[in-house]
């Protein structure tokens, strides 16, 4: 084969340093179309983006040269700063070092979307530590509990 195919789909999430809720509801659709300018810049593809007040969902599909971590990497320098020189009241505004990343089939895109587009109804039931929790474990990703929330 002369050429290289792929289809890098992921569903990523991370949340605000100590889980602050900082991403309030006249920061976030500017917040959500910046970092999609990021992925778009990074040579991606946002298939969604949405999230609460202390955390963040984004489905996007990435480039094969680039290495997830350095994507969230990118993503979370460039969006932090973009928020101090926005939102100057911002100035404590951080992202915790971790983050999930999960590969998506192209057939599960529309129910990733549609998980992401409700997060608003989705979390008057369940806190985002619930949530990530259990994402890790429909991923079946080994954790332990008492490093899962150290910055």
């Amino acid at each position: 084969m002369s050429k290289s195919y792929t289809n890098l789909i992921y569903h990523l999430v991370f949340s605000t340093k100590e889980r602050r809720p900082i991403i309030t509801p006249d920061r976030q659709e500017r917040l959500y179309e910046y970092v999609g300018g990021i992925i778009r810049g990074l040579g991606g593809i946002s298939l969604g983006i949405n999230g609460m007040e202390e955390h963040l969902h984004i489905l996007g599909k990435l480039r094969a040269d680039k290495a997830v971590s350095d994507v969230l990497r990118d993503l979370k320098s460039n969006s932090s700063g973009w928020m101090h020189d926005i939102f100057p009241d911002a100035a404590d505004f951080a992202w915790q070092r971790g983050y999930g990343a999960f590969t998506v089939s192209s057939s599960q895109i529309p129910a990733v979307q549609k998980y992401i587009a409700e997060q608003k109804l989705h979390h008057a039931g369940q806190t985002f530590e619930d949530e990530f929790v259990s994402l890790l474990k429909k991923n079946e990703i080994d954790f332990d509990s008492k490093y899962l929330w150290t910055n």
